[in-house]
């Protein structure tokens, strides 16, 4: 198969994981925390059932390997998620046990960019396209690695 016909493809892949948290911003009084974050905002925390996605790309998309017929061996992302994600976070309370979040407030986008972070220290560079991780069926967060430039 010559380079022009080359298929392309994305990967996605999604893991479950159950954690807990309470939204309080260091920053902010009591007051302001339970004004901002509601019952979120309880001294015990919460729980949820998160939902990961992952896309994996390169560049656009990745070549279908003409020989293994796969753009990546799904066992290997398995392990990387399992590393990046599960480990860190499965039956956790993100506040207490996970490091990042002891300075980072616990949201979903934070989360995100935290599983983002993760993956890119195990992943082969520019693989990576998009997490997507659903806090509920309602509340999802995309991130895609942006960042912005603060002057």
């Amino acid at each position: 198969m010559s380079p022009r016909s080359a298929r392309l493809a994305r990967l996605s892949r999604s893991v479950t994981f159950s954690s807990c948290h309470r939204l309080h911003s260091k920053s902010l009084s009591d007051e302001d925390n339970l004004k901002l974050f509601g019952k979120c905002n309880n001294p015990n925390g919460h729980g949820h059932n998160y939902k990961a996605r992952l896309l994996i790309s390169l560049l656009v998309f990745l070549q279908i390997d003409p020989v293994s017929g796969m753009v990546m061996n799904l066992t290997d992302l398995k392990e990387y998620m399992q590393e990046a994600i599960m480990e860190p976070l499965d039956h956790k309370n993100l506040d207490k046990d996970v490091p990042y979040f002891a300075e980072v407030v616990s949201t979903t986008e934070n989360v995100a960019v935290f599983i983002w972070e993760n993956l890119q220290k195990l992943l082969p560079p520019g693989i990576l396209y998009k997490v997507k991780v659903y806090e509920t069926d309602q509340n999802v967060v995309v991130y895609k690695g942006e960042e912005t430039i603060v002057e």
